[in-house]
């Protein structure tokens, strides 16, 4: 079998002297331009601790693809901070990053005739980007995820980020002073690696480990140390396996697949972004999974891990109790993975797991069949009449299940901010947060500051919030996001009023304001569909291409 299918174009032929003079220059010998080419994805970046250490990842990867007996040639892309860009208008640039990210991975790629693909990924958009671009090219394919951070600590209390962005709403409420403030925030992240609970970037590398698209333990080992390093040249040494096997996405991604994927997400309590990221997953796969998927496997899998935000462990206790692969054979040994799906090790998810040892036995991380934080999944899709497409709730029971209470509507998430910090949000209320979507934002940001700021302020559980944009994993709380349609869109959500009741219910699965028809019909008529926010640019051609929320926010469907 020729395994370098795609590069020979390039190397082995007369016709092309130029490219072949062009690789001489980069160092490369006359052996070299016989071996597969492998490009090496980098999202390694100086400005955010989820990125920083990247490429010198990208460059073990390199010498394990060197190892296995190809070329591996390091190339980078963009990323996005969520945490930094967080209640800033940058915020409305990570969601579109994703697309980006997997447009300029595919490019490099088909351009320049490699063979495979190793992406080294660290932030929220890095890893479902990476994946769109692996499964457009369906080339023997990679993902290499930069770990988990290590906890912070002040004043003998573990912190994370979330840690940050609560102490602001403490500050706000009068029950943190300046010192301890600055204390938290200058504690809570002591290097290199991806928010440390079972946040979005967490969230979507557990999955993608289920899937089948990284090396076992690759989502659960941390960010520092030789363990890291030694997982990216692993990764890159295997590389060479799936070629000479000719192991593609299209062989590794299915219905079942992903029910593996979501599966463990729901398990561990994963983010809401799951959600959307794995319907752009599966539109680019071609593979028939919806929103009603979600809640399908949702109905039938309990929540198991007491992970934050809503919990007490971090990813880092994950790894000390046995890592992903102990919790995925918990889950095989209890029926709940599909055992036969094959990975990216060339073997099936029960051979990978065949001799992984089980979880530490006394550990508290993830709790019992028995003993579950809750019997069914926390991800909840809801449906009625301010979400006929759906929306995306998180509920893990602590919040309870159900809440109605009086809308106080905010027009975007600056007011929002704004309002409560400023008192206007009261016991009982429904905030709702609207012309945040895809198009409204547009580029439909997450919320963790005015999420957070409830937290701080003693209202996590006697406020709810609703919005037709999306929340970051570290949001917790009685929260809705993902509205669709969306108020630029000309959604329900777009005709509420301050006082008008809303009604969340997380066990009918429904999501209502307590208008008639008639009525609604009435505000539609007054209602005009306001202008685009962005004029030009990226943004401006995201909310032109972009679909909804219900449909994973994707732009190559025009």
């Amino acid at each position: 079998m020729e395994l370098n299918k795609y590069s020979k174009t390039i190397t082995q032929n007369d016709t092309q002297p130029g490219a072949q003079a062009m690789l001489y220059a980069i160092g490369l010998t006359e052996e070299d331009l016989k071996k597969p080419f492998i490009g090496v994805a980098s999202t390694g970046y100086e400005g955010n601790p989820c990125n920083m250490h990247l490429n010198d990842l990208a460059q073990d990867a390199k010498e394990g693809i060197r190892a296995g007996g190809s070329v591996g040639l390091i190339f980078n892309t963009i990323g996005v901070s969520d945490a930094i860009s967080m209640g800033t208008s940058g915020m409305r640039y990570s969601l579109p990053s994703r697309d980006i990210i997997a447009d300029s991975m595919e490019t490099v790629v088909q351009a320049m005739n490699y063979d495979g693909l190793v992406t080294i990924v660290g932030c929220d958009k890095n890893m479902p980007g990476a994946l769109m671009a692996m499964i457009r090219l369906n080339r023997p394919s990679i993902m290499v995820y930069g770990g988990t951070i290590s906890s912070g600590c002040f004043k003998d209390k573990k912190l994370d980020i979330v840690s940050a962005f609560e102490a602001w709403g403490e500050k706000v409420a009068g029950t943190m002073n300046e010192a301890d403030y600055k204390g938290v925030i200058q504690n809570a992240c002591p290097g290199a690696g991806a928010c440390g609970g079972m946040y979005t970037a967490n969230t979507m590398a557990s999955g993608i480990e289920a899937l089948g698209m990284s090396m076992p333990y690759n989502s659960s080992n941390p960010a520092t140390g030789d363990t890291k390093k030694k997982d990216s040249f692993e990764s890159g040494k295997a590389i060479q396996n799936l070629l000479e096997k000719d192991i593609k996405p299209s062989d590794i991604i299915t219905k079942k697949s992903f029910e593996n994927a979501i599966r463990l997400v729901i398990v561990l309590g994963g983010s809401t972004n799951a959600v959307l990221h794995f319907l752009a997953i599966a539109k680019a796969a071609n593979v028939d999974f919806t929103l009603d998927d979600f809640q399908r496997i949702s109905d039938t899998t309990p929540f198991l891990a007491d992970l934050k935000p809503s919990g007490r462990y971090l990813m880092e206790d994950v790894h000390r109790v046995g890592g992903t692969p102990a919790v995925m054979k918990f889950m095989l040994e209890n029926g709940m993975l599909h055992g036969d799906c094959m990975t990216i090790t060339g073997k099936t998810v029960a051979e990978n797991l065949a001799n992984v040892p089980s979880l530490t036995e006394g550990q508290q991380v993830v709790k019992p069949l028995d003993r579950p934080i809750k019997e069914t999944g926390h991800l909840r899709i809801l449906y009625g009449n301010l979400a006929k497409d759906g929306a995306v709730a998180k509920i893990t029971g602590k919040e309870g299940l159900h809440f109605t209470g009086p809308a106080r509507v905010f027009e975007s998430e600056f007011d929002a901010n704004e309002g409560i910090g400023a008192g206007r949000v009261a016991k009982g209320d429904v905030v709702v947060i609207r012309y945040e979507g895809p198009k409204g934002g547009p580029g439909m940001p997450e919320m963790l500051k005015p999420t957070a700021a409830i937290m701080g302020s003693g209202l996590g559980k006697e406020v709810a919030l609703i919005t037709d944009g999306r929340f970051s994993g570290g949001t917790h709380g009685f929260v809705v996001g993902h509205v669709s349609p969306e108020a630029q869109e000309g959604g329900n959500i777009a005709l509420l009023k301050d006082g008008d009741m809303v009604t969340i219910d997380a066990e009918k699965n429904i999501i209502s304001v307590d208008l008639s028809e008639e009525e609604l019909q009435l505000r539609r008529a007054n209602w005009k569909q306001p202008d685009l926010k962005v004029k030009r640019g990226s943004l401006y051609k995201y909310a032109k291409t972009v679909s909804s929320a219900s449909q994973g926010c994707v732009t190559d469907e025009i």
